[in-house]
Formats: C-alpha cells, sequence, structure tokens
C-alpha cells in the first residue's frame, strides 16, 4: 500500500479575510465577523489584530468588545464567502477528486496519487497557496503529513500564511514532542485529566499501555494509543453526507419559563421544514431532537426514536429537555437526525 500524501488547507481568518480584501481600510484595525453585542451575538472570526486583544471565535460579541473596546463587529456575507470557497474548491481539483471539505475555508486533499510535480504533496500545497493569493487575494496555510492528524497539526503550527511538512521519517520524533491538547478529539477536560495523570505531552502518553488507556478512556482509549504514535488510518472522504438537520435560534432576551419556550416553536418548524423540502430522495427523516442552552450556557439535547415530527412531539421534548434545569433558555434548537436510504440500499445489494 502507498504512504499516503494528505494537504490540509486551511484559510487564514476567511470570513475577515475577504471583508479585508473588499474593503482595505479594514485591514489595519481590529476586526470580527458576527452578530451585534446588542442582539447577543457571536464571534465568527476575527483578524489577527482582534485576536492579539484575546478575541476569538465563538466567544459572545459582547465579551470581545469588553476585551477590545474598538473592535468593529461587521454582519457576515455568506454568499460572498460561498463564492470564494467555491472559487478555491476549483483550484483544489486541479489537482485530486478525493477532496474532504470541513467548511467554507478547510478542506483535507489526498494527493498521494497525483501526476503533479511529480506526485511532490509539498510542491502542490505550495501551488495551491500561491494560486489561491493570485486569485482571491487572500492567505491559506497548509499542512503536508502521512495522514490527516498530523496534516491538521501542520497547517496550524505555521499560522498564518505557513507551510509546514511532516515527512514519514520525521513523525516519530515530530509526535513524541506534541502535546496532548493538540490531539485530535482532545478538548479541555480531556486534557486536564491527562495533565492529572502526569500526561503533557505524547512521549508521556506512550508510557501507558494500550489496555490501561482503554480502562481510563474507554473506545476513545484506543484511539489515544494510537495519535501517540503518529498512527490514524481514516481515509480522505470525498463525499460527506448529512446525519442531520436542524434550526435554532438564540433570543435577545432570555425565555423565563417552558410556556414561553413552547411558545417559539411552530416558527422553528416551519423553518425545519422548508428546509427538509429541499432535501433529495436519498434521505428520510428519523429521530426528532431538541436542543437548549440556558442562561448560563450549559446545554442539553434530548431525542426520541418512535415518534413523529408533528409539533406535539417537539413539545413533549422540549418539556423533557427544559426540566432537566428549570432554568432562563438563551437558544432552542429543533431538528431531525436523517436516515440515509442509500446506505441501506447498499446494504440490501450484499444480501
Amino acid at each position: 500500500m502507498d504512504q499516503r500524501k494528505i494537504v490540509h488547507v486551511d484559510c487564514d481568518c476567511f470570513y475577515a479575510a475577504i471583508e479585508m480584501r473588499d474593503d482595505p481600510s479594514l485591514a489595519t484595525c481590529p476586526l470580527a465577523v458576527g452578530g451585534a453585542a446588542d442582539r447577543r451575538g457571536v464571534i465568527a472570526t476575527c483578524n489577527y489584530e482582534a485576536r492579539a486583544y484575546g478575541v476569538r471565535s465563538a466567544m459572545s460579541s459582547a465579551h470581545a468588545l469588553k476585551l477590545c473596546p474598538d473592535l468593529l463587529i461587521i454582519r457576515p456575507r455568506f454568499e460572498a464567502y460561498r463564492e470564494a470557497s467555491r472559487e478555491i474548491h476549483g483550484i483544489f481539483r486541479d489537482y485530486t477528486e478525493l477532496i474532504e471539505p470541513l467548511s467554507l475555508d478547510e478542506a483535507y486533499l489526498d494527493v498521494t496519487h497525483s501526476a503533479h510535480f511529480s506526485g511532490s504533496a509539498t510542491r502542490i500545497a505550495e501551488d495551491i497557496r500561491r494560486r489561491v493569493w493570485q486569485r482571491l487575494r487572500i492567505t491559506v496555510s497548509a499542512g503536508v503529513a502521512p495522514n490527516k492528524f498530523l496534516a491538521k497539526v501542520a497547517s496550524d503550527w505555521r499560522k498564518p500564511d505557513g507551510l509546514f511538512v511532516i515527512t514519514p521519517e520525521q513523525v516519530d520524533e515530530f509526535v513524541k514532542m506534541l502535546p496532548v491538547a493538540r490531539l485530535h478529539g482532545v478538548g479541555k477536560v480531556t486534557a486536564e485529566r491527562l495533565g492529572r495523570m502526569g500526561v503533557a505531552t505524547c512521549e508521556d502518553l506512550r508510557g501507558w499501555d494500550r489496555l490501561a488507556l482503554v480502562r481510563e478512556f474507554g473506545a476513545f482509549g484506543e484511539r489515544l494509543w494510537g495519535l501517540a504514535r503518529g498512527i490514524d488510518e481514516r481515509e480522505v472522504t470525498a463525499e460527506h453526507r448529512r446525519q442531520s438537520m436542524s434550526v435554532e435560534n438564540t433570543f435577545d432576551r432570555d425565555l423565563p419559563d417552558l410556556p414561553s419556550c413552547i411558545a417559539q416553536l411552530p416558527e422553528l418548524l416551519a423553518e425545519l421544514a422548508r428546509r427538509l423540502a429541499r432535501l433529495d430522495e436519498s434521505y428520510r427523516p428519523g429521530k426528532p431532537f431538541v436542543k437548549l442552552k440556558f442562561h448560563d450556557f450549559t446545554q442539553t439535547t434530548l431525542e426520541q426514536a418512535g415518534v413523529g415530527l408533528e409539533l406535539e412531539h417537539y413539545r413533549d421534548l422540549l418539556a423533557m429537555a427544559y426540566a432537566r434545569r428549570g432554568s432562563p433558555v438563551r437558544l432552542i434548537g429543533v431538528g431531525v437526525r436523517l436516515i440515509d436510504l442509500r446506505d441501506e440500499f447498499e446494504q440490501l445489494r450484499l444480501f
């Protein structure tokens, strides 16, 4: 089997970069793209001038303005971002059809069998970065490695506007010094738990055998054991199939009680029905679910099999989810898990 050559490409502060490109006067000021602070908006992304103040994506706009009073927050222009994304993916397709989009501005490319530049993944990544800059006047960072996990780490290594390569021969030494917080799937809670175990780097993690990690972390322990050794067998998947569809709304003011939450359901469900109507025939709706985010930003999700998608079923789910905290609600989401009929057809074909 050929050694994989994976490129991870990530545009630098993509939404903000498009805005600064289209209005160069914005390039020197702290800039964020997101919702208005007085409407409880959230930062989608920000430029590096804003990041110097501690502003980050997913932060509330109100908090971002406290950190950086001069921050300019502008509303997103998604059609402009989608158009830029289409152009970038057009460039990707010149090198390979094995492209796994993660978002509008981020993707994995498997260039193992690409004939460009005599099969050099590094030169392909360099050329992609050059062409994106020439055509769109935005910068991208790229990572090249033998697998997806390391390619993603590599693309972050020299951000912004950087390229970092991890060759197969470098994998072992590179991974040994890598902090466990950089491992795919290790969030803040898991990193803190590993820290209490005396594990700060992958070299520390290698001191734990596979069975011990499985006892500590369940199935994820097996994954940790592999990542600590630079092992990641996930393939670049050229087509992502939807697993769910949902609609959610963050309210200008917290909803104080269950009846005020239930009153929001008809409008949310109407929008969900419109979105479901646009799905192609290869999907069938499955389990309904609701999501609540409470005033203190804690959240809960509840789903139930064997019921329909009518208002009364969502009302019952909402009531059960609300009972878990019984406190004011800032966000309600409603959705449905999707059954991929193509998968079912493939399974039937095997018999």
